[in-house]
């Protein structure tokens, strides 16, 4: 079966892939099982410096890679840039951090001596989605290839262009051969490589279907899983709020990446008494977005990234409007070339609409009023999701109620949820479950060997 990569701007074939075959995937799993000593027997000073290489050939190479996810899926050219200058910094933040982070940690007891070493597991299989198709993998592998593991990319279908490019710059990075290696497979193909002995654990960013499928199967063999699953955050906006800047940011926060972004404010939940001055700004903002070609750097919103999004988003949007919700702008697919959907606002959303608890993947907004503080959070917590959450107040009080009450892996107060290389990522509830990025995702895949040393007797 070949592997297409499709441009979502002109809905044409740019080119296609043969998946690879049992045997060519069992080679890359002994090369990866060979690269693995290799990569421990050089040490955290030969793998900074590799990870630092990345970080150079990110920046100097920054726009070819740019432009391949552009038109791979479709992401706006400017967001693009800033993605690949994002996996760059992360680069340089392990190789700065990893040393100190993965040092020995001496514990006084009984021992003559004892402490804690901190040791790689071995080769991680990372399934990655395409929606972030350079970001979603550097910050598994930044951390995970810094303290000493090997790599083994299942790459969404439809961005094989992507995962190629970024296993040839860190073969170019000077890693050991293999120690990151892309794998051109169909899905079915995965439950295979799970079960193989050679992989230690496995790291997904997908759907909740998928984080169910992926932690049986590794659940079986007992190994290890992270998971980023789905999201459906809230955006919360208090009487005290800068409304201004809230409805700016709220415009942002909605439609980065043309919405596919998990971590995306998709439900805006506004205090009643500044509802009306929040929508106004909020919906005049949204229809002044710039859909089109993402190539150019004008390019506020371009297409969804499949034929199969654009339908999925058209087809939630429709069950909202059967139920009662209301359109403010926007809700139609655009009739031009390519799988294009208009940013758009909807209000009077039913509460128990299957599609209002449901992600939608795509520049819609969902705009609730809450009656009272209380009535804003108990509608932000009421989602199966719990990965981010923004709340805007100049109120301390109700800022740190709000960090306490609401449900989610990441609470931003007066700011847009984002992935940062210094702090922990991850989600709770059926978001998922584990930790990227900052100290605590380095530790995922980590062995934290107990070392005792007793008084040697004469």
């Amino acid at each position: 079966m070949a592997i297409e990569s499709i441009n979502p701007a002109t809905g044409k074939l740019t080119r296609s892939f043969e998946a690879l075959t049992p045997e060519a995937v069992g080679e890359r799993l002994a090369r990866s099982t060979s690269a693995f000593r290799k990569q421990r027997a050089g040490g955290i000073e030969l793998r900074t410096r590799c990870l630092r290489n990345a970080a150079t050939l990110l920046s100097q190479e920054k726009r070819r890679y740019a432009e391949l996810m552009t038109v791979e899926m479709g992401k706006p050219i400017a967001q693009s840039i800033a993605e690949i200058e994002k996996c760059a910094a992360v680069c340089e933040y392990y190789a700065d951090q990893a040393p100190a982070i993965l040092a020995d940690e001496r514990v006084p007891t009984d021992a003559t001596d004892s402490f804690v070493r901190f040791e790689p597991l071995g080769t991680v299989l990372a399934i990655m989605p395409w929606n972030f198709p350079f970001w979603q993998v550097f910050r598994f592998a930044a951390p995970a290839l810094a303290a000493g593991n090997c790599g083994l990319l299942k790459h969404a279908s439809n961005v094989p262009q992507c995962a190629l490019a970024i296993e040839d710059i860190f073969a170019r990075s000077g890693f050991a051969h293999g120690a990151f290696q892309t794998l051109l497979v169909e899905a079915g193909a995965v439950s295979h490589i799970i079960a193989d002995s050679r992989v230690k654990a496995v790291t997904l960013t997908g759907s909740e279907a998928a984080g169910q499928s992926v932690a049986a199967q590794a659940g079986k063999q007992l190994k290890k899983t992270v998971l980023e699953l789905g999201g459906s955050d809230p955006f919360v906006v208090l009487p005290t709020a800068d409304i201004d800047a809230a409805a700016s940011i709220a415009v942002a926060a909605r439609t980065i990446n043309s919405g596919q972004s998990c971590i995306a404010a998709k439900r805006f939940i506004v205090h009643q008494d500044v509802a009306d001055a929040f929508e106004q700004k909020f919906v005049g903002r949204f229809a002044e977005l710039v859909v089109g070609d993402p190539s150019d750097e004008r390019t506020d919103v371009g297409p969804l990234a499949t034929e199969s999004v654009l339908k999925g988003v058209a087809r939630q949007v429709e069950e909202l409007l059967a139920a009662g919700a209301r359109a403010l702008v926007g809700a139609k697919t655009l009739d031009r070339q390519g799988y294009f959907y208009a940013p758009t606002v909807l209000t009077n959303v039913p509460s128990a609409a299957l599609a209002a608890r449901e992600e939608i993947f795509g520049p819609v907004a969902l705009l609730v009023r809450a009656a009272s503080f209380d009535d804003a959070i108990r509608i932000a917590n009421e989602t199966p999701f719990g990965l981010g959450a923004s709340l805007w107040t100049r109120d301390s009080s109700e800022q740190r109620r709000a960090v306490d009450e609401l449900e989610a892996g990441s609470v931003f107060i007066n700011g847009m949820v984002k992935s940062d290389p210094r702090l922990p990522f991850g989600g709770v509830k059926r978001s998922g479950y584990g930790r990227e990025l900052g100290r605590h995702g380095i530790m995922e895949f980590i062995n934290a060997k107990t070392v005792w040393i007793g008084q040697q007797r004469e």
